[in-house]
C-alpha cells in the first residue's frame, strides 16, 4: 500500500471519529493528514510528510482554538434567547406591588414579574423580558 493511501485512510478515520464524537478539532487534524497525503503524492520522504502533517494539522488546531477564544461568550442560560423563548418578549403590567413585583397574564398563565432595575419606581406599561429567575420574569421598560 502506498504512503499516500495510508494518509488518506488516516484522514478518513479521523473524520469518522469526529462524526462519532462531535469534536471539530479532529477535522483540523484530518486536514493535516490530507496535507501529509498531498506531500506523499508529491514524492516527499516520510519524515517530510509527517512534519507537513503535524505543522498543518497542529496549526489548524491552534488557529481554530484562537478563533473560538475570540468569539463572544453566550449569555447565561436564564438570559439566552436560544435557550428561553420568553427573552425579548413583551408583557403588559397593569399594577406593581410595593416589592417591585407584579402578576401578569402571559402565554395563558399567571406569571410573577420582577423589575430588573430596582432603583427606579415602577410604572405600569409595556415591559420586555430580560431573563428568567426561576419561575419569575425579570423585565425592563420596553
Amino acid at each position: 500500500m502506498s504512503e499516500s493511501s495510508i494518509w488518506w485512510l488516516l484522514a478518513g478515520g479521523a473524520v469518522a471519529l469526529e462524526l462519532v464524537t462531535g469534536t471539530f478539532y479532529l477535522l483540523m487534524l484530518a486536514v493535516g493528514m490530507i496535507a501529509g497525503a498531498l506531500a506523499a503524492h508529491l514524492g516527499a520522504p516520510v519524515m517530510v510528510q509527517i512534519v507537513v502533517s503535524a505543522v498543518v494539522g497542529g496549526g489548524a488546531v491552534v488557529a481554530w482554538h484562537f478563533k473560538r477564544s475570540q468569539d463572544p461568550k453566550p449569555a447565561a442560560a436564564n438570559a439566552n434567547r436560544d435557550v428561553q423563548m420568553d427573552i425579548g418578549e413583551t408583557v403588559h403590567v397593569a399594577q406593581w406591588n410595593d416589592d417591585a413585583t407584579a402578576s401578569v397574564k402571559y402565554r395563558g398563565a399567571q406569571w410573577t414579574v420582577e423589575l430588573a432595575d430596582r432603583q427606579s419606581a415602577p410604572q405600569p406599561g409595556l415591559f420586555r423580558v430580560r431573563q428568567l429567575n426561576g419561575n419569575r420574569l425579570v423585565v425592563d421598560k420596553a
